[in-house]
């Protein structure tokens, strides 16, 4: 069972874009987010991940993807808008997608940038 989800307005998704989210944009109604690869290989690994924790959300995105890129658009249909819904699986997403380990240190050291050969995403 879902409880109703209310539309934030425009200025408010906006403002909270730029504290909270700021590679995501409010367009057409939407949140966005594009992120740049390195191949086809990188896009559908993050097309994988945000399927995975948009499935276990329960919460949909649309995608577009090509070779070296894919974007993710967030809205909460049922309320025809952007919702908190929105914003909690555009964290998640960006949490996991963006994640790098090598710079939070520790025993995972991240893809090595010095070769490219292992390179998936392009990071901001």
């Amino acid at each position: 069972m879902s409880k109703e989800e209310k539309a934030l307005p425009e200025n408010e998704v906006t403002a909270r874009l730029a504290a909270e989210l700021p590679h995501w944009r409010y367009e057409n109604g939407w949140i966005r987010r594009k992120y740049k690869t390195h191949s086809w290989k990188g896009t559908l690994m993050a097309i994988n991940a945000v399927g995975h924790l948009a499935e276990a959300a329960w919460h949909h995105p649309d995608i577009a993807a090509s070779y070296a890129w894919l974007e993710v658009k967030l809205m909460t249909h049922t309320a025809k808008g952007v919702t908190d819904k929105d914003f909690e699986l555009a964290k998640k997403i960006e949490d996991v997608v963006a994640w790098r380990p090598g710079k939070e240190g520790g025993a995972l050291e991240g893809t090595p940038e010095s070769d490219q050969r292992f390179a998936y995403i392009k990071y901001d």
